[in-house]
């Protein structure tokens, strides 16, 4: 749940810290927050759920130089689960991410 003075962004990074913390990768924690840096850094609204924005930022990051195969050492069913929206949330907020202005 969003409290009621946070913002999707701070809400959004706050589940990016929960996330690393429970599944600890630094690389793909670097990558995952330069992601959201470039995202925010181009004010573009991020409407809906943050667990969509988080899971697909992560989602995104995992996945850049590959086709998509999901999140390492997890189930999409967990995944889902932990940011508790559906995993084609998190496919369409991942797909945000992998147009080519935000590789720049």
């Amino acid at each position: 749940m969003i409290a009621k003075n946070e913002t999707v962004e701070q809400t959004c990074q706050r589940l990016l810290s929960a996330f690393f913390r429970k599944y600890p990768n630094p690389g793909l924690q670097a990558e995952a927050n330069r992601l959201l840096k470039k995202f925010l850094a181009q004010n573009i609204s991020m409407q809906g759920k943050p667990g969509g924005w988080a899971g697909g930022i992560i989602y995104a990051a995992a996945n850049r130089y590959r086709l998509a195969c999901g999140v390492p050492g997890l189930l999409n069913k967990e995944y889902s689960q932990f940011f508790c929206v559906s995993m084609e949330t998190i496919y369409r907020r991942a797909a945000s991410f992998r147009r080519p202005w935000d590789y720049l």
